[in-house]
């Protein structure tokens, strides 16, 4: 039974580094690319059938709101992710099973915080960022009904962070590729067919995190592993919240430094008018194809850290991580070719207008040569956390990109008031936050300090 139970975790800690790796790897590449798809549709369904003022609503001023909400939250998840792979690697099966019920609670009690903010404040929010009076009404319509669904998704988002953590990263895949599915469907419905516009789109989401959240849910409530989830029992244990909170409280405080580093951006941005913000819509939709690989190299080297830690094997860790920074690389380069290659053609997925798609193709110039200056934040940033060492990749971070960020758009940009001159501070802070993350990897003595801190 033992043998059994274990399984996944002893592939992590003892298989072929490489092939384990990329085992891990493509299932949640594919769940990122669905995640994606099942943005993106959203993105595409309005822009053709309903306007660019719509595409602008959707994913311009609040899809960055949004975001600012979720991404700290999902930043404060992680650390529950992090503690379960190491108990699940160390084989503590009774840490394993109040570490899940803990978390659980935190994405209830964390969804309800964030959908009452959401109701209450999204239309003063997307005043503040000067969005224009073209969209407002609609973009505030979409986010009030995507915060009634927000509980759902964070239960989805948590329970797949679960199963991800005891290495389990195919039935999350299977999970996102039916909602993902479900909210195409709806989404033709309510837009195509119902005529109800972004609010459609909002309602077609909703209900989509819905199922996947139940998906999820039955998934963890049916396994006869030490992951398996009570209803009964899910509350908070004060020290294992402790615990997470220690963890995924700086992931959180990074993932809002970058969030209000890009309200910011967005703010900018949105000076420029409309035509503007569809473009910088439909461009980070195609970013999203960059963004979703590397996501899913960061969540497998942290789960493939935070288990070799628990299991003592920490040279498996170093070998890791050179091999994880091969494979990003290679995939960088290869994604910058495409993207550049295929720009036009892209953009006329979202828009048949050619002042947004002349607009996009400038940023897409600007951003996607440099892709590969990105991948140390990501795959050191993800093996330090994995093993416990959350502060210091977050101080890099806010230093390196977001205040950097804001210090250009603010200083610089008036200087030069473009869109390509906002978009080049991407490159620019990607090239000194991975600058900071490798002296940091190879000189901070970070892992002697994870070791002392679980002793």
């Amino acid at each position: 039974m033992k043998t059994h139970r274990y399984k996944l975790s002893n592939q992590i800690t003892e298989g072929v580094i490489w092939k384990q790796l990329l085992f891990f790897f493509f299932p949640i590449l594919f769940g990122t690319f669905f995640q994606q798809l099942y943005n993106t549709t959203d993105a595409v369904i309005v822009g053709k059938f309903v306007g660019k003022e719509a595409l602008a609503a959707v994913g311009g001023p609040a899809a960055t709101l949004i975001n600012l909400l979720i991404g700290f939250f999902t930043g404060l998840s992680s650390g529950a992710t992090v503690i379960i792979s190491q108990f699940y690697g160390a084989k503590k099966e009774e840490d394993v099973k109040n570490t899940v019920h803990t978390a659980m609670a935190l994405s209830i009690a964390g969804g309800a915080v964030i959908m009452v903010f959401g109701l209450l404040f999204s239309g003063a929010a997307l005043r503040a960022m000067n969005t224009p009076e073209d969209i407002l009404k609609m973009s505030a319509s979409y986010m009030r009904v995507y915060f009634l669904g927000v509980i759902p998704s964070l239960l989805y988002n948590m329970g797949s962070g679960i199963l991800r953590a005891v290495g389990d990263s195919k039935r999350p895949l299977y999970f996102l590729i039916l909602s993902c599915i479900t909210n195409i469907i709806l989404d033709f419905l309510f837009v195509t067919g119902l005529k109800m516009g972004v609010v459609g789109v909002a309602v077609a989401t909703t209900l989509s995190q819905v199922i996947s959240a139940l998906m999820v849910c039955a998934a963890l409530m049916r396994t006869e592993d030490s992951y398996k989830m009570y209803i009964k029992e899910i509350r908070f244990s004060p020290i294992l919240l402790h615990s997470i909170i220690r963890i995924g409280l700086p992931a959180g405080i990074q993932s809002t430094m970058y969030s209000l580093s890009n309200l910011i951006i967005q703010s900018s941005v949105n000076s420029f008018g409309t035509d503007t913000i569809a473009a910088w819509t439909a461009y980070g939709k195609i970013d999203g194809i960059f963004w979703m690989i590397m996501g899913a190299y960061g969540v497998s080297i942290t789960t493939f850290a935070g288990q070799n830690f628990g299991a003592g094997k920490y040279d498996r860790i170093k070998k890791s991580v050179r091999i994880c920074l091969g494979m990003a690389a290679f995939t960088s380069f290869l994604l910058s070719f495409i993207v550049l290659t295929g720009g036009r053609t892209f953009f006329r997925l979202f828009t048949d207008d050619p002042q947004v798609v002349s607009i996009g193709l400038g940023m897409m110039r600007v951003i996607a040569p440099s892709y590969v200056t990105f991948i140390c934040i990501e795959i050191l940033g993800g093996t330090t956390r994995g093993c416990g060492d959350a502060v210091f990749p977050t101080v890099m971070t806010g230093i390196g990109i977001c205040a950097l960020r804001v210090v250009w758009t603010w200083a610089v940009v008036p200087l030069r008031p473009e869109v390509s001159t906002v978009a080049f501070s991407y490159p620019l802070t990607w090239t000194v936050t991975s600058v900071f993350f490798i002296v940091y990897y190879l000189k901070g003595n970070w892992l002697k300090r994870c070791r002392r801190m679980v002793r």
